[in-house]
């Protein structure tokens, strides 16, 4: 398969094109290759500024990349899509410029960077009949997919590095990583959520409607490892994320691969939207000290895996 990729501005880009082009690589996922891309990039945000024009050489030069001159070009010429765009604002606008050619599309995290972003690129993805994919390739760790095979789970504790950006809010940055791993884990049917935050760390904490409970440790400073502790009656079960011998990149790769190959996501669109919305209900408790109620803020809930409902 023809794979165009839009926005050349995460080391993701030549991780990703490294492991589909260069059946050397290590954990080599076969069934398609990048060909051309757009380069994209966000003025005002300085990680994706300085970064556009060193991956879009090495792509050009490593790999023998296309460039596009924008996002439709790219649609046109391919039969899957990769945009990995590191600034979530921006993904609405692309993906509207994709939507209308219909082809089977993996938007990096986040999806966006809030709610009615978010509903916008799904309901997008619904008109134009696109298959849509948006994850943290955490969700795909072998550590962690191994733990879940072993029973029922009534909770779970994430952990990971939270670093902050200004122009993504709160979690939107680098706490989605460990917001995906307790989806993963959990699934939908969140109801409340309560974030206690200082300048070292956040805990979030969210309440399942069926009594599970799920928590996330972001760190700035210290363990700056991810990984996941699963609860279940018969005990306790670590995923040890870091220290993983396949690239959880790769492990993702071969779910979009099957995006593009079958058109049907992975993953439950709702559960994508119900992502967004945790976040977000984390990021007005982290700024007012306040438990946020999901269902207050018009969430769309049927019950998740798992459910001890």
């Amino acid at each position: 398969m023809k794979i165009g990729m839009i926005g050349l501005d995460t080391s993701h880009c030549t991780a990703f094109t490294r492991l589909l082009n260069d059946p050397r690589a290590n954990f080599h996922v076969p069934g398609g290759k990048v060909v051309v891309a757009y380069p994209g990039g966000s003025s005002d945000f300085a990680l994706s500024r300085s970064r556009v024009e060193g991956i879009t050489q090495e792509l050009k030069e490593s790999f023998g990349i296309q460039m596009a001159a924008g996002c439709e070009e790219v649609a046109a010429a391919v039969d899957g899509i990769l945009l990995t765009s590191v600034d979530g604002r921006i993904h609405r606008e692309q993906f509207e410029k994709v939507a209308p050619y219909g082809r089977p599309v993996f938007i990096d995290k986040p999806l966006a960077v809030s709610s009615q972003d978010a509903d916008h690129i799904l309901e997008t993805a619904q008109e134009h009949g696109v298959p849509l994919l948006s994850t943290s390739a955490l969700r795909y760790a072998e550590p962690l997919v191994e733990v879940l095979e072993e029973g029922e789970i009534f909770g779970v504790d994430c952990y990971g590095p939270m670093n902050l950006e200004e122009t993504q809010p709160g979690l939107f940055w680098y706490g989605i990583h460990g917001v995906e791993m307790m989806y993963a884990v959990l699934g939908r049917g969140c109801e409340r959520v309560t974030a206690y935050s200082n300048s070292q760390q956040d805990v979030i904490v969210g309440e399942w409607s069926d009594g599970r409970i799920g928590t996330y440790r972001g760190n700035r400073q210290g363990n700056r490892e991810f990984g996941a502790v699963v609860h279940r009656a018969e005990g306790s079960s670590h995923a040890d994320v870091s220290h993983a011998a396949k690239p959880f990149y790769a492990s993702l790769l071969e779910q979009v691969m099957k995006l593009f190959q079958t058109r049907i996501a992975p993953v439950d669109a709702e559960e994508t939207r119900e992502i967004i919305q945790f976040m977000e209900a984390a990021n007005e408790s982290r700024e007012t000290g306040r438990t946020v109620s999901l269902a207050a803020r018009g969430k769309r809930s049927r019950p998740g895996r798992g459910s001890l409902a």
